[in-house]
């Protein structure tokens, strides 16, 4: 019978809910050297928070968040709130001899994620997990896969765009509209996602950014009544009748070069009228290519250049076809699809495993492969208030 593995989760919102639904699921599908406790939860509304606690099978709740990350029985904490706290929360945490996972980006700053990095790497006995939940795709995981094995041969061209349209003038002023808070919009809300799944599936870092916009279309919006929280999209919030400037971009594009010398272009906006989760990603080689689009997660597009010029064409992989494919033998049988969640619990199963000295079925991204991501969100930030290349050597 395996330990006990005590969880502390510091947020109740949207990403409240997603990891707790990961802890209750995933020891009934995954094989684990812990068995996952749902210790505690921590949030600032204590009402709300106990009501939370119920529904989702927390044990104990506390609106202490610092009781929580550094309580002597918690072995894990994960980190689910807004950007500009993860520092402070992580550090805490990392002091006190735990385990860290947080929400991406890993800070709201730069500077910020930095300390992190140094915290983590002080903590030698701990180890640090970002919810870079879109590797545990099993498609987006098949792609590294294919990478990783040569069968795209010299990578050309890349492209990440994540397109969605829920950021328009009538939602509220949340806290993903406040640069103090998040430290930047669809920058690091939604390409932080398609930068790490660029250097994700490549395996290459990027050299250099240039070319970057990033545009505020929306320049107030209405406060809500009970300051800025609320939902990802505010849905039902009320305001309080006044409005308040937008300190973010509503979309962000730029150019970039690898290290390995392929080009790229990214792109995000949450203005993309019609678009609800459009999180792609195409990678073209000289042997083949491959294309990515989550609204149909179970599917990876790929090309094989190397076939009689008459049997080219793209073809369509169903990624719940069969065990082969990553984490897919863990779930239903062939061709029932997998949902949003499963990535969440997906990864969910590779942290633990990874705690219990088990290697994760592809690369789970920490600290360090964070700060990464995030030297790269800082230099499309310069690149777009200078208008210049940045090389990322340049960006520590």
């Amino acid at each position: 019978m395996p330990r006990n593995l005590n969880i502390a989760l510091i947020g109740s919102k949207f990403m409240g809910r997603t990891h707790s639904n990961a802890y209750l699921k995933v020891g009934k599908f995954f094989d684990l050297p812990f068995n996952p406790v749902m210790h505690t939860i921590a949030a600032r509304n204590r009402e709300e928070l106990e009501k939370f606690a119920l529904r989702w099978g927390w044990t104990h709740c506390t609106d202490d968040w610092y009781e929580a990350a550094t309580n002597p029985e918690i072995d894990l904490v994960d980190i689910g709130t807004p950007n500009h706290v993860h520092k402070d929360q992580a550090i805490a945490a990392l002091e006190a001899g735990k385990h860290v996972a947080c929400e991406k980006p890993l800070a709201n700053t730069l500077d910020a994620a930095r300390e992190m990095l140094k915290a983590a790497k002080k903590a030698k006995k701990s180890k640090t997990f970002v919810w870079y939940n879109y590797r545990r795709c099993p498609a987006l995981a098949l792609a590294h896969q294919i990478v990783k094995e040569g069968k795209l041969g010299r990578i050309y061209h890349v492209r990440g765009f994540y397109l969605q349209d829920w950021g328009g003038p009538d939602t509220p002023m949340l806290w993903r509209f406040q640069g103090n808070l998040a430290g930047s919009g669809a920058l690091g809300d939604l390409c932080a996602h398609s930068i790490d799944a660029a250097r994700f599936v490549t395996g290459d870092e990027i050299d250099e950014v240039s070319g970057a916009y990033m545009e505020t279309f929306v320049k107030e919006r209405k406060v809500l009544s009970g300051g800025a929280g609320g939902e990802i999209a505010g849905r039902g919030a009320k305001t309080a009748g006044k409005k308040a400037r937008s300190t973010v971009d509503d979309a962000t594009v730029f150019t970039a070069r690898f290290k390995g010398g392929a080009v790229a272009t990214f792109e995000a906006t949450r203005l993309a009228t019609g678009d609800k989760n459009a999180n792609k990603l195409e990678i073209h080689g000289e042997l083949g290519a491959i294309k990515f689009n989550f609204e149909r997660m179970c599917e990876l597009e790929w090309f094989d250049n190397t076939l009689p010029e008459k049997l080219r064409g793209w073809s369509t992989i169903n990624v719940s076809n069969g065990a082969a494919h990553p984490y897919v033998g863990a779930w239903w049988p062939a061709a029932h699809a997998l949902g949003y969640e499963h990535g969440f619990i997906n990864q969910a199963a590779d942290m633990i495993g990874a705690i219990g000295g088990k290697k994760p079925v592809v690369p789970l991204p920490d600290f360090e492969d964070a700060y990464n991501t995030q030297r790269v969100l800082e230099a499309v930030v310069q690149s777009a208030k200078n208008h210049c290349t940045v090389k990322l050597s340049q960006v520590k």
